[in-house]
């Protein structure tokens, strides 16, 4: 874990759950890098994310600080920052909802947005990492052509399959 001698910042210490203690100090360390104080919104956001399995909107991360005291556009603001760093990644729902998802220099996690659930599900990881070296290749190209920065957003939208869809519905009501 972090000393608080390097950040400055008590919270920084306590541990995620569900998260490695290593990804809140990489966090905290490109924050301080960057210039960026490391705040108790910053560190809440942060533990938002970390506590969450799937992407997440902005309007969900929020209500996940209910007990830290930190506005919308707090939040707004804390994650725009933390995806120019690339501490956060954005994907989004087919209606165009941003969902954020931490990142902290990680492989792309590609995502499957159920379109008549609003859920969102992970690739296949074989299926992922094909997808990845494929990315990876058109990337590579793209930056030997001179273009730089180059990044992607890929996601894919379907209808659950009728079998999940059948077991979320409730069961019919018979006729009298």
């Amino acid at each position: 874990m972090i000393a608080s001698t390097q950040t400055n910042h008590p919270l920084v210490d306590a541990k995620p759950a569900g998260a490695g203690s290593a990804t809140l100090e990489q966090a905290c360390a490109q924050l301080k890098a960057a210039g960026l104080r490391i705040t108790q919104p910053r560190i809440a956001i942060l533990q938002a994310l970390l506590n969450r399995a799937k992407p997440a909107s902005i309007e969900q991360i929020h209500e996940d600080l209910a007990t830290a005291s930190c506005d919308l556009v707090t939040v707004y603001r804390c994650l725009a920052a933390f995806e120019d760093l690339g501490i956060v990644r954005r994907c989004y729902f087919q209606n165009g909802t941003s969902l954020y998802q931490i990142q902290m220099g990680a492989e792309p996690e590609y995502h499957v947005v159920t379109k008549d659930t609003n859920t969102v599900e992970a690739l296949d990881p074989a299926l992922a990492g094909e997808l990845r070296t494929v990315i990876q290749k058109i990337e590579g190209s793209l930056k030997t052509r001179g273009f730089g920065e180059v990044g992607h957003i890929v996601e894919f939208f379907g209808n659950a399959p009728r079998t999940r869809l059948a077991a979320a519905l409730p069961p019919a009501v018979p006729k009298h």
